[in-house]
């Protein structure tokens, strides 16, 4: 009788549980925010081809020093290591919270000692031992979605690490091609310094030799000095410069200072590569940090659903059984079997506000959320638009100057001609001296900032990635996860 009130009392426990479900909704289910998506580039080219960056698009500038240096980046680069740990934490995470899911099972077994005292016999004590092996389940009805909900947060999260990853991924590639290029730039710079300084010099030889004949001045020879010592005053910075940058660098290949060098030593012969955006409204697609705002924004929505199945009754399922006996060799009689089976239902009542603070909390969370999602978003569309006016621009730019140092060493040497033979004075000549090296060095550093614009317009385009799933993503097919097991 005993034993069908306590089935019957299980069996209406989780009739009221089931029968309460259904008059529930803890939604609300994860919809994707709209977002307003522009028809076109404003500096695109309206006839020009559309195409997405490749995977590989450093190769576009066809220097194989910047691949292997790329390829070194990819298997050692600290931070890109330090998201392949993250992606192991979130993942952990994530079987974790599955394993509410399913029951949990233990097993146990041992002697204990145990003694009889008997007061009437005058405190006699009587040891024996109890021997005891069993095995118990519980398991916690996931009736409300809150286990579920949990375990989708957990996942989402896992492919927010994954989406993380990419776009360190593309940050560390984006960030090697850049210093590279700043590094090779430098070098140009400062062999432009020192073939300055090298006309410089070659001019002052010459004035030093005119005074000597009377045909010039001290004022003349005092002139040209300190232009001289100018030019020579401006190499060391960049030295120090180039230096700073070759550090940048290792840091980027985890590998010591000391070490650093390069075999190329000008951005000159690097080819350029075309770049043709594809259409804005596929760009989201191919930004990881936008699916990774996205993904932590899924996150949240199933935090909310966590934080309202809190309020609700939790029922828990446990059984057990085993044997127990007083001696071995009876162990496994009939009488020496044990069990038990029971349920119990947990209601929160009063809490102190916890739960609904809670609520307030993960409601909070997505909100914060849902606006990083939209500023990604709006980012995204604005790196392209800053990246393809950076390239465009940095180019018309370089055309121009390239006819203006073109023309102000024609002038250059023009001055000199005609100074020695008498026709212009000094000043003509240190003015075309000063505007040819002046002009010569902005040159190289627009070169540097158009080489830097079409890495940032790669970066911007999503650097050839694509969403292929980051559930379908195995780890050790993530970069730099061999070298971090």
């Amino acid at each position: 009788m005993i034993g069908r009130m306590r089935h019957s009392t299980i069996a209406a426990i989780i009739f009221l549980a089931v029968g309460s479900l259904g008059g529930c909704d803890l939604g609300p289910d994860y919809k994707r925010p709209d977002v307003a998506t522009p028809g076109g580039w404003r500096e695109g080219d309206a006839g020009g081809n559309v195409a997405w960056p490749a995977a590989d698009w450093w190769q576009g500038f066809g220097s194989a020093e910047l691949n292997g240096l790329i390829t070194t980046a990819q298997q050692a680069n600290a931070d890109l290591g330090a998201a392949v740990a993250r992606v192991k934490e979130a993942d952990a995470q994530a079987r974790i919270a599955g394993a509410p899911l399913l029951p949990s099972i233990e097993a146990s077994g041992g002697p204990s000692t145990q003694r009889i005292v008997f007061p009437t016999s005058g405190g006699l004590q009587v040891p024996y031992s109890e021997y005891t092996v069993g095995v118990s389940a519980s398991y916690q009805v996931d009736f409300w979605g809150k286990n579920a909900a949990a375990l989708s947060a957990a996942k989402s999260t896992a492919h927010a690490s994954r989406y993380d990853l990419q776009v360190v991924a593309l940050t560390v590639v984006s960030g090697v091609a850049t210093t590279y290029f700043e590094a090779l730039g430098l070098q140009d710079r400062l062999q432009v310094a020192r073939d300055n300084l090298a006309n410089s010099e070659d001019t002052l030889r010459l004035i030093r030799e005119q005074a000597q004949v009377g045909t010039a001045m001290e004022l003349n020879i005092a002139q040209q000095e300190t232009i001289v010592a100018g030019l020579r005053a401006a190499i060391p910075p960049l030295q120090r410069q180039i230096s700073q940058t070759l550090d940048a660098l290792a840091i980027l290949l985890n590998r010591p200072p000391s070490n650093m060098r390069l075999a190329a030593q000008s951005l000159t012969p690097l080819s350029v590569p075309v770049v043709a955006p594809g259409l804005p409204s596929e760009l989201l697609a191919r930004r990881p940090d936008v699916r990774e705002a996205e993904a932590q924004l899924v996150a949240a929505n199933a935090n909310i659903k966590v934080a309202r199945a809190a309020f609700f009754p939790s029922l828990s399922l446990t059984a057990s059984g085993g044997i127990e006996s007083l001696a071995l060799s009876g162990a496994f009689s009939p009488a020496s079997t044990i069990y038990a089976i029971a349920a119990s239902v947990t209601q929160p009542i009063f809490e102190g506000g916890a739960l609904k603070g809670q609520l307030a909390y993960t409601k909070g969370r997505y909100e914060e959320l849902l606006q990083n999602y939209r500023k990604a978003v709006i980012s995204a569309f604005s790196n392209v638009e800053d990246a393809l006016a950076a390239t465009r621009r940095t180019a018309e730019q370089q055309a121009s100057q390239a006819v203006a140092v073109a023309k102000a060493r024609r002038a250059y040497e023009l001055a000199q001609l005609q100074y020695r033979a008498g026709s212009v004075d000094l000043l003509t000549v240190l003015n075309t001296e000063t505007t040819l090296f002046s002009a010569n060095d902005l040159l190289v550093q627009i070169r540097i900032a158009h080489m830097q614009a079409l890495v940032s317009l790669f970066n911007a385009l999503g650097g050839g990635w694509q969403d292929s799933g980051p559930q379908g993503i195995p780890l050790a097919a993530l970069p730099n996860s061999k070298g971090h097991q």
